[in-house]
């Protein structure tokens, strides 16, 4: 069913409104999909305070079993979902397949770890008095999530608040609602009770607002830009509620002068066009050492123009396009800023005529003291920047707002330890492109974010922490 998910039944939005999705490589329409407003996600947010209680009051265990079955459904499906999402999306086969893979992973590994929801016993300095903390349940959870991991990131939250006893009403990204309403199909197939999973899809603002002025919703978590995190944290002191915000990053890539520059050059060009390089924890800013700048350089474009850029559908394809007009008008603009300030186009740096493709592109910023890379680029731009010592690339590399990933290659164990504790930030990867996992924490320092996703801590953001004292013993 390609509508929204209230109260257990698939509906079109109260207003009638549609929205046509579009393939991004094709620009072709695909279909159109309801496109509600604050009606529909009020109306969704009662039905799940209504189903919290109950389902607050299952045990974890038999929470689980609907989780597992979810994970379970997704697998089941995962080859149709993955069509629709490349559809959407325009990702090639491997990536959307992989995220509804880690998307099942999240289900089935929160299923789990919301038996592992922990207290604990506080010896009193009064013996007659025994003091327990326990965690319980917060309430209703709303999940707003971006159209980059349509699959990964709503499953990451929705999870992790199922499996600790809330409700949840989703709003996806309108770009990419096929894969959220996908998700949601699952958990309805797997039996979770009316009202406990809601989605709804439409206006961003009015549903966000209906969020934050709803007094039984208790918490958003918003996975999206650093400008509307900003909104979301002001308007939450109206019913003061609480927020998870996965933001924006500019992540620094350190790389020294001791590696192995083929395989790192490898690496590189394959973490930073992922999904186009629409992903927030992308390398951004390549720090090269001088000693094997042109070396690594030219390498870089060797690997960057074997990427092949294409239709998701094709199996050869290694990059599709950036997600819509917008976003790679976007993109180009900041090419040009590059070329503006002296940076030299290696490789790519052009656009298509039909979809929003543009080639996987290399900038050489030699000077040192580019600007363009200061913003969150969310592109396929690699630029290269050349650096002589420790302290002087961890200044460069600190000096952003950001704090969410940064990346170290080194072979030296001292420098390693040295430069991933000085660096700000949240994750940091030292000899690898991806340091974050299900089981792991996902969060970031400065402006890119409060709380954490994923791990235990994902778990944790979604309990109420309880103090029980007991006198008079």
């Amino acid at each position: 069913m390609k509508q929204q998910l209230i109260d257990g039944k698939w509906c079109d939005a109260l207003n009638g409104k549609t929205w046509p999705v579009q393939n991004p490589a094709t620009e072709e329409i695909i279909c159109s999909v309801p496109f509600g407003d604050d009606a529909d996600c009020n109306l969704a947010i009662e039905a799940a305070a209504n189903a919290f209680p109950s389902w607050s009051n299952l045990s974890s265990w038999s929470r689980a079993e609907t989780l597992k079955k979810t994970a379970d459904i997704i697998r089941k499906n995962i080859s149709e979902y993955t069509k629709e999402t490349i559809l959407e999306s325009g990702k090639p086969k491997a990536e959307a397949e992989g995220e509804w893979k880690s998307a099942a992973s999240m289900f089935e590994w929160f299923a789990e770890e919301g038996k592992r929801s922990y207290g604990r016993v506080i010896p009193s300095s009064r013996v007659s008095r025994r003091m327990n903390v326990i965690y319980q349940p917060m309430g209703v959870i709303g999940v707003i999530t971006a159209w980059n991991f349509p699959a990964y990131n709503p499953a990451r939250a929705t999870a992790a608040a199922l499996a600790a006893g809330c409700t949840v009403v989703c709003k996806g990204s309108e770009f990419t609602p096929l894969t959220t309403m996908n998700l949601f199909s699952a958990l309805k197939e797997a039996d979770i009770p009316d009202g406990v999973a809601n989605l709804v899809n439409g206006d961003a603002i009015k549903i966000g607002e209906a969020m934050l002025d709803h007094q039984k919703l208790k918490k958003i978590s918003f996975t999206g830009s650093t400008r509307v995190g900003k909104i979301l944290m002001d308007g939450a002191s109206r019913t003061n509620t609480k927020l998870a915000l996965e933001l924006g990053g500019n992540a620094p890539v350190i790389i020294m002068d001791d590696v192995n520059v083929e395989s790192v050059a490898k690496g590189a060009v394959a973490a930073k066009f992922r999904n186009a390089g629409q992903v927030c924890v992308a390398p951004q800013r390549f720090f090269v050492h001088r000693k094997i700048y042109d070396q690594f350089l030219e390498a870089v474009r060797t690997f960057a123009s074997r990427h092949i850029t294409g239709n998701g559908t094709d199996e050869k394809t290694k990059m599709g396009p950036l997600i819509n007009k917008r976003q790679q008008e976007m993109v180009m603009n900041v090419i040009e800023e590059a070329k503006k300030e002296g940076g030299e186009i290696i490789s790519g740096g052009t656009k298509r005529d039909k979809g929003f493709f543009i080639e996987p592109t290399v900038i050489a910023a030699r000077n040192g003291d580019a600007h363009f890379v200061d913003k969150e680029i969310f592109g396929p731009i690699l630029p290269l920047i050349p650096f002589d010592t420790k302290e002087e690339v961890i200044e460069k590399a600190n000096n952003t707002s950001y704090g969410l990933a940064a990346f170290v290659f080194t072979n030296d164990l001292n420098t390693a330890i040295f430069i991933s504790e000085k660096l700000e930030f949240g994750m940091v990867g030292v000899n690898e492109w991806y340091p974050h996992g299900t089981e792991a924490p996902f969060g970031g320092w400065k402006q890119s974010g409060i709380g954490h996703e994923s791990g235990s801590e994902g778990l944790y953001e979604y309990l109420e922490k309880k103090l029980i004292s007991i006198g008079g013993l």
